[in-house]
């Protein structure tokens, strides 16, 4: 047995994850506010646990992973990923010049 907030490992912490995910039926939380089904890829904690947030149910969400990259960079101060480049930076739009050797 674990005290509250204590974060489990192992399979314990498998079933956890397992029972966080089904809460919303494995889809993220916060496309979901936006009326998209979007597949849920990581229980996310509201107040990160490096801030001294809690591992418990309350604490936490469901969310997609593109959710998750924009929220963690929120809540630590980074930049976030900028509309129309993928994370290595490259231009998503095919008529960008650099993806022109795509279109050929």
């Amino acid at each position: 047995m674990t005290r509250r907030g204590e974060r489990l490992r192992g399979r314990a912490g498998q079933r956890q994850r397992q029972r966080r995910l089904e809460r919303s039926g494995y889809l993220c939380e916060l496309c979901a506010d936006r009326g998209l089904t979007v597949k849920a890829d990581v229980v996310d904690h509201i107040v990160p646990l490096a801030k001294g947030g809690l591992d418990v149910d309350e604490n936490t969400r469901n969310l997609c992973d593109p959710c998750h990259v924009k929220v963690t960079a929120e809540q630590f101060g980074l930049a976030t990923v900028a509309r129309g480049v993928d994370r290595s930076g490259r231009p998503t739009y095919e008529g960008h010049p650099w993806n022109a050797s795509a279109r050929q």
